[in-house]
């Protein structure tokens, strides 16, 4: 895999073991950005994840999230991405960066084939629900279990060592690599993992943040949030739709059926015609 490169953008990743952070601390001190602990388990959300999400978005940082995932049968796997997508989404929070699965060991002592069964549920689901291609995090060593598909999702590698991550079946790059576990950052107390990503600052807005991608995750989820809801990026045309008549004006984040769209264009077509026979 590739080495580190000096423009690359600077992260960390935390959860509630760093206790209370000073984000802006934190961003003074050259990080660009930060993968927060979200959820583990089925049920179990870090007390500090609104925390954090919000704090280091409030002072700039690009913000993700992870979740740990210890499933050992493909019905955990799916359950956990549900609990992990669910719990994004009620945050209210919006975050820059992909979900991310934190598989990083085999407890209950999973066979190869099994290890890749489960990961490949917990990915689809969490694809399924937030429209977004997740990252998968493991540890270098780890990533040697997972099969060549899984090559598909971007690669988070920890490997705390000055020398490059070695290549593995499903990646011979890294997207993020987590170098450290033992840095200093200003803003926190004690150790905090260090990360860095594959290009730049810039880089990172680029691929993250471009507004097409943003509005396509959004109309993804429409089905995850409140049909009742308006979108501040269609508020106004939805507005001026509504005023016209083209359609009776509810259910804003419901999908648009096919019996709904022949009935808008019908009704426009007729006030096209009326107003050039009128005119």
């Amino acid at each position: 895999m590739q080495a580190r490169n000096s423009r690359n953008a600077k992260g960390i990743d935390v959860s509630r073991w760093q206790g209370s952070i000073n984000w802006p601390k934190v961003k003074a001190d050259g990080i660009s950005f930060a993968f927060i602990k979200a959820t583990q388990g089925t049920a179990w959300v870090d007390p500090q994840f609104k925390v954090n999400a919000s704090g280091a978005k409030a002072a700039g940082l690009l913000i993700g999230a992870y979740h740990f995932m210890d499933a050992a049968i493909l019905e955990s796997a799916k359950q956990q991405a549900r609990h992990f997508a669910k719990t994004i989404q009620a945050s209210g929070i919006r975050f820059d960066l992909p979900p991310v699965m934190d598989y990083e060991n085999n407890p209950a002592g999973l066979s190869k084939s099994q290890i890749n069964a489960v990961a490949d549920a917990f990915l689809k689901e969490v694809q399924k629900l937030t429209g977004i291609v997740p990252i998968i995090y493991t540890g270098n060593a780890f990533a040697q279990q997972f099969q060549p598909s899984l090559g598909q999702y971007p690669l988070w590698v920890a490997r705390y060592s000055s020398n490059v991550p070695y290549d593995v079946p499903a990646w011979n790059r890294w997207d993020f690599w987590q170098y450290s576990d033992s840095g200093k950052v200003a803003g926190i107390a004690g150790n905090v993992d260090l990360n860095e990503y594959k290009g730049s600052l810039d880089d990172m807005k680029a691929n993250y943040l471009n507004p097409a991608n943003q509005h396509e995750k959004e109309e993804h989820n429409m089905t995850e949030r409140d049909i009742h809801q308006v979108s501040e990026w269609a508020a106004k045309d939805w507005a001026e739709a509504k005023a016209g008549g083209l359609f009776d004006g509810t259910r804003p984040g419901a999908p648009l059926t096919r019996e709904e769209a022949a009935i808008a264009f019908n009704r426009l077509q007729k006030n096209i015609l009326t107003t050039l026979k009128t005119s």
